[in-house]
C-alpha cells in the first residue's frame, strides 16, 4: 500500500474535521495521522492527514473533499517536494548518574531538554518520523515514562 500525505485547507468551521475524516472512514481508510492548525489566513484552517492505501481509490476520495463546501483545496504531498516534521516529546527515566548519557544522546539528535526533574527528563524532538523511530529505540533501554507524537506536519517546497 502506498503511504498518501494529504493537505486539505478548510475553512474554520464546527464539524468540517469530522466531514472529511468521515470521507476517510468510509471508504475503509484508517488515518495513520492526523494535525490540524491555523494558516496566515484568519479563518482558515490546514489539516495534515496521512493514510496508506490504494492509489485508485485514495484519487476518489481526493475528489470528494474537493466537493465538500467548505475545503478549499486539496493537495497529495507525497507526490510533490515538500518538508515534512513532526514533534515527539519524551519523558525518560533518569537517575542521576545517567543524566549524562542522555544528555549525549539528545545532543546527538538535536533534542532539546524541554524539563528536568529530579528522577525524569522530558525530551523534546522534531524532525522525520524515521528520526524520532531511532530516538525512541536508542532511548528505551533509560526507561521510557511517557511519549507523545504530534502527528506529520507538511508544506511544499518552492518551486525552483
Amino acid at each position: 500500500m502506498t503511504r498518501h500525505i494529504i493537505s486539505v485547507r478548510v475553512e474554520n468551521k464546527f464539524g468540517v474535521l469530522a466531514r472529511v475524516a468521515g470521507l476517510f472512514s468510509a471508504r475503509g481508510y484508517n488515518i495513520d495521522s492526523l494535525a490540524v492548525s491555523s494558516t496566515e489566513h484568519e479563518g482558515i484552517s490546514v489539516m495534515t492527514i496521512v493514510v496508506k492505501g490504494d492509489n485508485r481509490i485514495l484519487e476518489q476520495v481526493k475528489k470528494q473533499l474537493n466537493k465538500l463546501i467548505d475545503v478549499i483545496k486539496v493537495s497529495d504531498h507525497s507526490e510533490q517536494k515538500s518538508i515534512q516534521r513532526e514533534l515527539a516529546l519524551v519523558k525518560l527515566n533518569c537517575p542521576g548518574n545517567r543524566r549524562g548519557e542522555i544528555l549525549q544522546l539528545c545532543e546527538l539528535f538535536g533534542a532539546e531538554v524541554a524539563d528536568i526533574a529530579p528522577k525524569s527528563l522530558t525530551i523534546s524532538l522534531n524532525g522525520d518520523g524515521e528520526k524520532i523511530d531511532r530516538f525512541l529505540e536508542l532511548s528505551a533501554p533509560y526507561g521510557i515514562k511517557e511519549s507523545m507524537r504530534t502527528g506529520l506536519v507538511s508544506i511544499l517546497k518552492d518551486k525552483e
